[in-house]
C-alpha cells in the first residue's frame, strides 16, 4: 500500500504550554482559534504489521510548534480518527505529575490500541499496575515450598528468586526503548520478536505469554467465585438469607458479571485506578492473613522437618516442585513493557526513570508480603498446612477463635483482588484483539464491537473454570511453563539487543542466568507433570467445588 499523507495542524505560538500533550491528541480534537493556522504534511510510509515498535521524536521543535514526526508507522486510511470515546470522568485517577512537553510521537494505529491509547502515565501508575500484577493469591501457597525445602533452602531460595526476578525487571525497563533507533517496545511479544527474530520470538513468548495471562485469569474467577460463596457464608451466618441458594456454577457466573463490568474501562491508563484498588486490597488481605496466623500462635505437634517420603526419585521432584511454587510467586514480567508503554518519554525524562522508580516502590512491598507470609506462615502451621494454602487454613485452624468480621474482610479483600488482577492480566488479551480488528478493517474498534470482544473473553474465561476448576492445584507446573518470561528470556533478549562485551561481567551473567532459567523450566515442568501423575489431581471437569 502507497504512503498516506494526512493533513494536521498545529495551534498558534501564543497556545500555552500546559496544554495536552502531542500524544494524547487526535487531530480532530485540536483545539481551536481564531487565529489562522498553518498546515503541516505529515507522511507515512507503511509498515508490515499492526502495532509495530513506536519511533522516538529527538529534535525539540520550537516554542509553540506542535509537529510531530512519524517514521515507520502505518495509516490505515486517508485520515486518522480518534478513538477517545470516553468521556474525561471516566478516568480515574489524574496525573500527580505532568512534564511541560511530551515529545513521543504514536504510530497511529497504536493510538486505537488499549495499551497504547493514553501515553499520560507516570510513576504512580506504574507502582500501582505493578503491585497489583506482582501479589496475587499464588502468594498464599509458598508456605507449601517450605514444607518440602525446609527453612534454610526455603529462605535460601525464596531471597534469591527475588533478586533474580528484580534483576530481569530491570533488564526489561532498560530494553523498552532503543536510542540507536529510536524505537519503544510497547509489548513483551514485540521486544521478543526483535531480539529472536519474528519467527523465533513467537514461537518462544507466545505459548507462555497467553497461558500466563488467560491462567490468571481463569484462576481469578475461581478463587473470586468461591470466595464470594464463603464470604456470603460468613454473612448470612445466623441470618434469613440463604447462600446455598446459589450452586457453584452460578457463583462462577455472577463473578463473571462483576468482572466484564469493569472490563470495559477502554485502556490501560483507565484501570488505574482499579489496580490501585487491587494493590491495596493485596497487601490487606497477605498481611491480615500472616499476623492472625503467627498471633495465634503454632498448632499443637507441629513439625518443620522437610518432608521426605518415596523414593529419591520422587523426593527430587517434589523438591522442583517446591521451587516451581517459589517461581510462580513472582509474576508480572509479561507486564512491564505494557505497564511503561503508557508512559510518555523524551530525551530529558525517558520512560526508564518514572517506570523503575515505580517498580523500586512496588516491589518493596512485593517483599514486605511475601517474606512474612511464607516464614510466618510456615512457622505457624508448619507441615500442618492445607495443600491449598494460608488461605484456607485460615478458615481450617481459626474460624472459631477468630471473629467473624475479620474473616468476613479477608475474604472481601481477596474478592476485590481477584476482580482488580482479571483487569490487568485481561488487557493484553484485549489489546491483542482489537489489534486483529484494526489490522484488517484499518479504523479504530467501535465501543460496542469492543464490548462484544471482551465479553467473549470473560465468558471464555467462565466456561475454562467451570470445565478445569483443579488449576489452581497445578501451581509447581505453571511456575514451570512461566519461568522463561520471567528469569531466563530477558537474560537472552539484553544479549541479542544491548550486545555487551563479549566475556565481559554483563555478559557473562546473563548468559549464566539465562541457561539456569531454561534449564531449571524444563526440570520444573517435568517435575509438574511427574507429581501430577504420581501424587494425583483430582480431575473434576465440569464439576467445580
Amino acid at each position: 500500500m502507497g504512503d498516506n499523507t494526512v493533513q494536521f495542524q498545529t495551534s498558534s505560538p501564543s497556545q500555552p504550554h500546559d496544554s495536552l500533550p502531542v500524544s494524547s491528541q487526535s487531530p480532530e480534537h485540536q483545539p481551536s482559534s481564531s487565529k489562522p493556522k498553518e498546515s503541516h504534511e505529515i507522511t507515512f510510509s507503511s509498515s508490515p504489521y499492526i502495532g509495530s515498535p513506536d519511533r522516538l521524536v529527538t529534535s525539540i521543535p520550537p516554542s509553540g510548534a506542535r509537529t510531530p514526526t512519524a517514521v515507520g508507522a502505518r495509516t490505515p486510511g486517508g485520515t486518522i480518527k480518534s478513538r477517545h470515546l470516553t468521556p474525561k470522568f471516566l478516568t480515574p485517577l489524574t496525573s500527580f505529575s505532568r512534564t511541560a512537553l511530551h515529545l513521543t510521537k504514536l504510530d497511529p494505529t497504536d493510538a486505537w490500541l488499549p495499551i497504547t491509547e493514553s501515553r499520560n502515565g507516570n510513576a504512580y501508575y506504574a507502582a500501582f499496575h505493578t503491585l497489583c500484577a506482582g501479589i496475587g493469591i499464588q502468594a498464599l501457597i509458598l508456605p507449601l515450598a517450605f514444607t518440602i525445602l525446609g527453612w534454610a533452602w526455603g529462605v535460601i531460595t525464596l531471597t534469591l528468586t527475588y533478586i533474580w526476578q528484580l534483576y530481569t525487571l530491570y533488564l526489561l525497563v532498560n530494553m523498552h526503548e532503543s536510542p540507536e533507533n529510536g524505537l519503544r517496545y510497547s509489548r513483551y511479544m514485540q521486544l521478543a520478536k526483535a531480539a529472536f527474530g519474528p519467527r523465533l520470538g513467537r514461537i518462544l513468548a507466545k505459548f507462555s505469554i497467553v497461558y500466563l495471562s488467560l491462567g490468571t485469569c481463569v484462576a481469578s474467577i475461581i478463587i473470586g467465585a468461591s470466595t464470594s460463596k464463603i464470604f456470603f457464608q460468613i454473612v448470612c451466618a445466623g441470618g434469613k438469607c440463604n447462600p446455598e441458594k446459589l450452586t457453584v456454577v452460578e457463583w462462577y457466573l455472577v463473578f463473571t458479571c462483576a468482572v466484564l463490568i469493569l472490563s470495559q474501562l477502554p485502556n490501560l491508563n483507565s484501570i488505574a485506578g482499579v489496580s490501585l484498588i487491587g494493590a491495596i486490597t493485596a497487601l490487606g488481605y497477605c498481611t491480615t492473613i500472616w499476623v492472625v496466623s503467627v498471633s495465634k500462635d503454632r498448632l499443637p505437634n507441629v513439625s518443620y522437618n522437610p518432608i521426605s517420603i518415596g523414593s529419591k526419585v520422587t523426593r527430587f521432584f517434589d523438591v522442583l516442585n517446591a521451587l516451581g511454587i517459589i517461581a510462580f510467586a513472582f509474576r508480572g514480567h509479561n507486564l512491564v513493557l505494557e505497564i511503561q508503554a503508557t508512559m510518555p518519554t523524551n530525551k530529558v525524562q525517558p520512560s526508564q526513570v518514572p517506570m523503575w522508580n515505580g517498580i523500586k516502590v512496588s516491589y518493596t512491598l512485593v517483599a514486605l508480603c511475601l517474606f512474612p507470609l511464607a516464614i510466618g506462615g510456615y512457622w505457624a502451621y508448619g507441615q500442618m498446612i492445607p495443600p491449598s494454602g494460608m488461605l484456607t487454613a485460615l478458615f481450617a485452624y481459626h474460624s472459631q477463635d477468630v471473629s467473624k468480621t475479620v474473616l468476613g474482610l479477608t475474604s472481601l479483600l481477596v474478592i476485590i483482588n481477584a476482580l482488580s488482577s482479571f483487569q490487568i492480566y485481561a488487557m493484553p488479551a484485549f489489546d491483542e484483539m482489537e489489534s486483529k480488528y484494526v489490522r484488517r478493517y484499518k479504523k479504530p474498534c467501535e465501543w460496542w464491537h469492543r464490548m462484544i470482544m471482551r465479553s467473549v473473553f470473560a465468558f471464555t474465561c467462565f466456561f475454562l473454570a467451570v470445565a478445569i476448576p483443579f488449576l489452581a492445584n497445578l501451581a509447581g507446573l505453571v511456575g514451570g511453563i512461566a519461568l522463561p518470561v520471567t528469569l531466563a528470556y530477558p537474560c537472552f533478549m539484553w544479549l541479542r539487543i544491548k550486545k555487551p562485551k563479549v566475556y565481559g561481567f554483563s555478559w557473562w551473567l546473563n548468559w549464566v542466568l539465562g541457561v539456569i532459567g531454561m534449564i531449571l523450566s524444563g526440570l520444573l515442568i517435568a517435575a509438574g507433570l511427574y507429581v501430577v501423575i504420581h501424587d494425583g489431581v483430582k480431575f473434576n471437569f465440569f464439576k467445580p467445588v
